[in-house]
């Protein structure tokens, strides 16, 4: 299937989704606007009213962003606003819910991106523009990060971390490059990798295998340890330059086994998916976030979080978020319209969705165990910045009703200055969410200390 042009590939995948569309719609009409058991008086933020900008942010606050809120493309022009990194004022914190403490675990890194937590409580940090991986151990009687060891180098823009077996016990540290997925030898409390990297797979494209743009490869294994998932972006923002073989097994979700073995693609049509997890408690239900494409206005199109239907397409290049058709490609394929799948939770316009996590700790109130969390690093594209902050998303019996909510905020100054853009998230053995952020090199840790 991977040597098949690419138009070919995205409209089998169409064809294999039209059960699918059914299947989430049922599921999403069943919880309509349900809060979930929250009192009648606390609404989320709706239609336009849900798409503000940083100083609607707070942690509680609520949005409900539906595909019927998006505009027309080009309602307002395309605009480029990128941020201004600051170093963090004295006496400046993040703003978490009540009872949650915001405490700086770590900082020096350079650029920080994805984060995973070790089976033994060591934070794996992908510190992908130095080309290394970094671990971080233990903690300070001030809450500190105790030391940092440089786990492996020369590495080229690491990304993605997964240990594998799943389980207590990993044998093998994987990570995901643009155009490679590597596994070093590791074993619980290695700070270092005991031996040299074995390429498990070698063709990924990307890099020196087929264009560049979005070159974030994360990776995950089902609970069984059978399957690996792998998320690779597309080669460019819209297919401007017309040349679909450069996306030939891009902008998609491939599974392959543990040894790099038996590919084949999952799904398709997801402009840039940075991030995958499994949903704990699940046989190997897998969520995405997916960023969309730029140039379109202010408000659209939205990026997203869904869960990542077998066989399912997603829309890029010809549609995003659905029904909504990208202008520089109207009535190419219009057939695919109706077999586009429309995400799960919908989020702001260029929040630049990152990372995703499910909350496995037990150190949290009951109400937000298993709930997913997201990191939003915020885009350039937009007037008014947006992004820049920590959400939540509740699950009840592991479904979204579609809204999501602030979690922790503050890490924009004003309407120029940012102390941090979020990048990598995890839930640590500790119970606490620790969170990278790429612009002051800074890891986070958000703990309950009970109201």
């Amino acid at each position: 299937m991977r040597n098949r042009p690419i138009q070919f590939r995205l409209l089998l995948a169409a064809s294999c989704a039209v059960s699918a569309i059914a299947a989430s719609w049922s599921v999403r009409q069943a919880f309509g606007d349900s809060d979930f058991g929250r009192p009648a008086q606390e609404k989320a933020l709706r239609g336009t009213g849900a798409m503000g900008d940083w100083n609607n942010d707070a942690p509680g606050v609520r949005h409900l962003v539906r595909l019927s809120d998006l505009p027309a493309p080009y309602a307002t022009p395309p605009t480029g606003n990128n941020p201004h990194v600051v170093p963090r004022p004295a006496g400046t914190m993040l703003k978490a819910p009540a009872g949650f403490k915001v405490e700086e675990y770590a900082q020096g890194l350079e650029g920080p991106r994805l984060i995973r937590s070790a089976p033994n409580g060591d934070i794996f940090v992908a510190e992908s523009g130095r080309g290394r991986i970094t671990v971080l151990h233990g903690a300070t009687s001030e809450g500190r990060c105790e030391t940092t060891t440089v786990f492996a180098q020369g590495l080229r823009q690491p990304f993605g971390i997964a240990f594998y077996p799943p389980g207590p016990n990993p044998r093998y540290a994987y990570v995901a490059q643009p155009d490679s997925i590597i596994r070093f030898p590791y074993k619980n409390g290695d700070v270092a990798a005991s031996g040299p990297a074995e390429v498990m797979v070698d063709n990924i494209p990307g890099g020196k295998n087929g264009g560049g743009a979005h070159w974030t490869r994360d990776l995950c294994f089902t609970p069984d340890g059978r399957k690996m998932f792998l998320s690779v972006g597309s080669h460019n923002n819209a297919m401007e330059d017309m040349k679909p073989e450069l996306d030939a097994r891009r902008a998609a979700v491939l599974e392959f086994t543990p040894d790099g073995k038996n590919e084949r693609i999952v799904a398709t049509g997801m402009r840039n998916p940075v991030a995958i997890a499994v949903r704990p408690s699940s046989v190997g239900e897998l969520w995405a976030t997916v960023q969309e494409r730029e140039g379109l206005g202010d408000d659209l199109p939205a990026d997203y979080v869904t869960r990542v239907v077998d066989g399912g397409f997603y829309g890029w290049p010809w549609y995003y978020c659905g029904p909504g058709e990208q202008p520089t490609l109207k009535g190419i394929h219009p057939e695919l319209k109706s077999k586009v799948l429309e995400p799960d939770v919908v989020l702001q316009p260029h929040s630049a969705a990152m990372q995703l996590c499910f909350y496995t700790g037990s150190k949290f109130p009951k109400e937000y165990r298993n709930d997913l969390f997201v990191s939003l690093r915020g885009s350039s594209g937009r007037k008014t910045r947006t992004g820049c902050k920590i959400v939540r998303i509740h699950l009840k019996n592991g479904v979204p009703n579609g809204e999501y909510e602030d979690f922790v905020t503050g890490f924009v100054l004003n309407e120029t200055d940012v102390i941090g853009r979020p990048v990598g998230i995890t839930t640590g053995v500790d119970g606490a969410l620790y969170v990278s952020e790429d612009a002051n090199g800074t890891i986070w840790r958000i703990s309950y200390a009970g109201r």
